[in-house]
């Protein structure tokens, strides 16, 4: 079968097409995850937290689509990948998973009782399941800047010696509160559009403090990737199109190695440029009650900070702490030149759907949320 396009192209394309589905999820999935962690704070009584739940209540489904594609397309663009950080990260997703589960149940279950501490456990159910997702996606983030200890054997079988706390150092804890910092400015816009009254003040105080914590954090961040992180380099002449052979090169730590893309491509500083604007106008639009200069500076803070994890490690997907050679790159990690092909009609085709999809919920579900709104509607929550 004759393919249009060469192997070098297609593992760049699913780079990118990986960067969009992690971008998308935190665009429309961490809104979810940025208005349940705010839950208990910016909603105090029973009628302001049944605003809040009716805002993300139906639209949170469909936005998971973001996070089974992402999930998907590591599985089978980038096997290797999905087999490292899956069974490395193991107690983490596990975490993730589990918290996510309560936002179902938690909603299903809340209005069952109408006796306030059944509500309450479920209102902080519901808050873990916002909050946790954002810490540990960034903690997963942090620790694979940090690099990750893993090795292959001569078969290839992955080996990882790391442990759950282990994760949990400075760091990727860093990394992991500017995630729920983001997310919860993203969240915080979206229920100041959406919602009037003291819910609003509140969401909008708490996302001023939010994208300050942001853009503090980030800076911190970078300093630390400058002068106190190693990153990882390949030493050894990789070729872009060869197969995928993690133990076909050689790569060694190196100190500021994840600013050299930087210093090579200078457009990519428009990337931590974003991460720093995006915070600075959102934080700008809530103060200023200005939510459409809020929301598109939550998104292009989401947009910058994401890309520039992403910008600084390629071609490194996973780089191993433990055995640097053994580091999955763009490079060597990804399934065949014929799956890849197929996946990306598969995409062109499916992915259109997906963002028809959401705009035409988007755009049924607009408008403000109110008492009154819920109480015209039999299914509010």
């Amino acid at each position: 079968m004759s393919i249009p396009l060469d192997y070098e192209t297609l593992r760049l394309i699913w780079w990118l097409l990986l960067g969009i589905l992690l971008i998308g999820f935190a665009l429309f999935g961490g809104l979810d995850l940025g208005v349940g962690a705010l839950l208990p704070f910016a909603a105090r009584t029973d009628d302001e937290r049944r605003l809040l739940l009716n805002l993300i209540g139906p639209t949170w489904e469909g936005n998971q689509v973001w996070l089974v594609l992402g999930g998907g397309a590591i599985f089978a663009a980038w096997p290797a990948l999905y087999a490292v950080s899956f069974s490395g990260f193991y107690l983490a997703m596990i975490a993730i998973l589990l918290a996510l589960i309560l936002r179902p149940v938690g909603f299903k279950f809340r209005g069952k009782v109408a006796d306030p501490t059944w509500r309450s456990i479920w209102d902080w159910a519901l808050f873990i399941g916002g909050f946790v997702p954002a810490l540990i996606f960034g903690v997963a983030v942090g620790n694979v800047l940090r690099g990750v200890p893993f090795t292959f054997d001569d078969t290839l079988r992955p080996i990882y010696t790391g442990t759950f706390f282990g994760l949990l150092n400075p760091f990727s804890l860093v990394c992991g509160l500017i995630s729920l910092g983001m997310l919860v400015v993203h969240g915080a816009v979206v229920i100041a559009a959406r919602v009037s009254g003291p819910v609003a003040d509140r969401a909008r105080a708490y996302g001023k403090i939010a994208a300050l914590l942001v853009i503090v954090l980030f800076a911190l961040a970078g300093v630390w990737v400058a002068y106190g992180l190693d990153g990882y380099v390949v030493t050894s002449v990789q070729a872009v199109d060869g197969p995928s052979n993690p133990l076909g090169k050689t790569a060694v730590a190196q100190a500021g190695a994840w600013l050299a893309n930087y210093h090579s491509h200078g457009w990519m500083l428009i990337a931590p440029v974003l991460g720093f604007l995006g915070a600075i106008i959102a934080w700008v639009g809530l103060g200023q009650k200005g939510m459409k200069l809020a929301l598109l500076g939550s998104s292009l803070s989401i947009f910058g900070i994401i890309s520039t994890a992403g910008l600084s490690l390629f071609p490194f997907l996973l780089p191993s702490s433990l055995d640097p050679k053994s580091s999955l790159t763009v490079w060597d990690t990804s399934s065949s030149h014929l799956t890849l092909w197929i996946m990306l009609i598969a995409t062109c085709i499916f992915l259109p759907i997906v963002l028809a999809y959401t705009a035409v919920v988007y755009r049924v579900m607009r408008g403000p949320v109110n008492a009154a709104s819920i109480s015209r509607n039999p299914n509010a929550y």
